[in-house]
């Protein structure tokens, strides 16, 4: 077997499930009826998706392994990558997918928001590692449309839908983090309007690469006796060639690769620490300009960084999705010993999904995959409602609920489908431990997405601390009502009812305790956040759980409303009423005694010193 290559027999994700999710689960051919999308049809959506697919498998995952095994290389003048990283841009860029979301008149495929999410899920499914660089782009020209001038959308927007340049966001500095409140970076007025930046960037995805002609640097600096803290950070274009009146890249800008970063995974995506104004002088700098307002810029970052949150978690879910695709087809290949009740050693060898445990891990990441794509794929559902709903109501609660979820749908796909490409490994055993097969790698690629984009501790702190509490929980009390008109859906069906209950005490639980942690926070905000990603933890579980019992009550009307349902069908429609069992019979009840920590306001972490480590 090749190294990571995926063969004709293995798939990147079950086409079967994205049908389902796109259809019966979210009801995407609903969209059809909005003005915006009047033109298209579920036909179209279906055919950029077998592009997405197509583009996936000839272009992106053709080396994930090479990519992995050949990273990125700096000589001091130019960095260098593997010839198939451009193919695969330029293949995805050449199918329109870097203009997807925007209207037909900018040019644009004026694809629901959803589509474009579930395209992406492919790419990032079969070579995350150059599936980063159109990812970046796309986040940062949505800046570029949303916030800069018309001269700036002019001279910068086209070249980035056509993928003659890429985009990066430019936040992290060597000493801060994410604590962003206190970056240094600098941006000093010029005569010209433009402003002149020094600092530097370290963890830069895509900073530097060779397959565009320029890079479009989305960068947070202060402007001279801008306010302390995040009021004071301000939001600059930088590129890094400045271009001439006819929009060619020209002159090179003040902005240098000081090195590349080398990474555990994500190899064939350049991670860089870049110097802005290098040169120094009094007129020095990197050559930039103001997007938007002054000090405005954590504002408009934070479009680019809720997106990415969410692309972050479908791109967790998609690798543990592959893995799981890769481990069931192994277990059902595999031939190794026998029943406990088969003594006879002269008997067959049974494939290893006939033993109850390997069932057990398969279940486990089933119910962890499936469900975190359902998650992610719904959080690009509310996105697409809070800018294109039916009623101003409609939109804004969707963009309340979202900005809610967010943390959710970064952080719990980012654990619990790495912990899936864990238990894939464990299915394959020693094989799953060499790079032979692709799970190591996958494991390797989706260890970087509990850190990027906000670790698990920032999210956290964000739920509780800002999220749940914001606009009198009017978000949390959105998310409590949709839960409950599941439930009353549900509620009666015999099949559904032990997990209608189980979902039901487990709201009434998060209730309690989200009210308790509120009321612990006022009394003592540092005491009261302490245990925030336990909150976060909880509050993961019930939302999929929620999630699951959505798709639950789907398969169970398909079981029993159609006698003629084929075969696969119903073993399709099964496979998501156990996985829905397991995980609100097995996962949910653990919220217990995790709850029964934040409510009693425990306080060994907190109390614990640093000397006596």
């Amino acid at each position: 077997m090749a190294q990571g290559v995926v063969t004709m027999t293995e798939q990147l994700l079950k086409d079967r499930d994205i049908e389902f999710l796109l259809y019966e689960f979210l009801d995407t051919e609903a969209l059809l009826q909005r003005p915006r999308y009047s033109e298209h049809s579920r036909e179209v959506f279906n055919a950029t998706l077998a592009t997405a697919r197509t583009i996936a498998d000839k272009y992106f995952a053709d080396h994930y392994t090479k990519g992995d095994a050949n990273e990125p290389s700096f000589d001091g003048e130019k960095v260098t990558l593997i010839e198939e990283t451009q193919a695969a841009w330029h293949a995805f860029a050449e199918a329109g997918f870097l203009a997807a979301p925007y209207d037909f008149d900018e040019g644009g495929l004026q694809l629901p928001e959803v589509i474009l999410r579930c395209a992406m899920a492919y790419i990032n499914a079969a070579n995350v590692g150059s599936a980063a660089y159109p990812f970046l782009t796309l986040g940062a020209a949505n800046l570029v449309r949303s916030f800069a001038s018309e001269t700036l959308r002019e001279t910068y927007l086209p070249p980035m839908m056509d993928g003659r340049y890429a985009g990066t966001m430019a936040l992290t500095e060597p000493d801060q983090g994410s604590a962003l409140a206190d970056i240094r970076t600098t941006a000093t007025p010029a005569a010209d309007g433009s402003y002149r930046l020094r600092g530097q960037k370290m963890f830069i995805s895509g900073g530097d690469q060779s397959i565009t002609e320029n890079i479009v640097h989305m960068v947070l600096a202060r402007i001279k006796d801008a306010p302390p803290g995040v009021k004071g950070i301000s939001l600059f274009l930088v590129p890094k060639f400045l271009p001439a009146r006819d929009g060619q890249p020209a002159t090179r800008n003040d902005v240098k690769l000081a090195g590349l970063l080398h990474k555990m995974g994500y190899r064939n995506t350049t991670s860089t620490v870049l110097n802005f104004g290098e040169d120094g002088g009094e007129d020095g700098g990197a050559i930039g300009y103001l997007v938007g307002e002054p000090h405005q810029g954590l504002f408009y970052m934070f479009q680019m960084m809720n997106e990415a949150r969410i692309g972050v978690g479908s791109g967790a879910a998609v690798l543990g999705y592959r893995g799981y695709q890769h481990a069931l087809q192994y277990a059902k290949e595999r031939p190794q010993g026998r029943l406990p009740s088969n003594r006879d050693p002269h008997s067959k060898q049974l494939p290893i999904i006939q033993h109850a445990d390997v069932r057990r891990m398969l279940l486990m990441q089933k119910s962890y995959v499936e469900g975190g794509l359902a998650l992610c794929l719904y959080a690009s559902s509310l996105v697409e409602d809070a800018h294109s709903g039916n009623s101003e109501l409609e939109r804004q609660n969707a963009s309340e609920l979202l900005d809610l979820l967010t943390p959710v749908v970064k952080s719990w796909p980012s654990k619990y489908c790495l912990k899936a490409n864990d238990l894939a490994i464990q299915v394959l055993g020693g094989s799953g431990y060499i790079r032979e097969y692709p799970l190591e790698q996958l494991y390797r690629d989706n260890r970087l997405n509990p850190i990027h984009e906000g670790t698990e501790g920032i999210q956290a702190m964000d739920l509780l601390g800002r999220k749940v509490p914001a606009k009198g929980m009017a978000g949390y009390q959105i998310l409590a009502k949709e839960i409950h008109k599941t439930l009353s859906a549900c509620t009666g069906n015999d099949t559904l009812q032990p997990l209608v209950e189980g979902l039901r005490d487990a709201l009434n639980q998060l209730n309690g305790v989200s009210e308790n942690l509120l009321l612990q926070m006022s009394a003592d905000a540092d005491r009261g956040l302490a245990n925030a990603s336990l909150y976060l933890d909880v509050f993961g579980r019930v939302v999929v759980s929620w999630i699951w019992l959505r798709q639950a009550a789907i398969a169970q009307e398909k079981l029993t409303g159609d006698a003629n349902l084929p075969r696969e069908d119903m073993d399709f429609y099964r496979g998501k009423l156990q996985a829905a069992r397991f995980y609100i019979e097995w996962e949910l009840p653990e919220i217990t005694p995790q709850i029964a920590l934040l409510e009693s306001g425990n306080s060994v972490t907190f109390d614990m010193q640093g000397d006596w480590f």
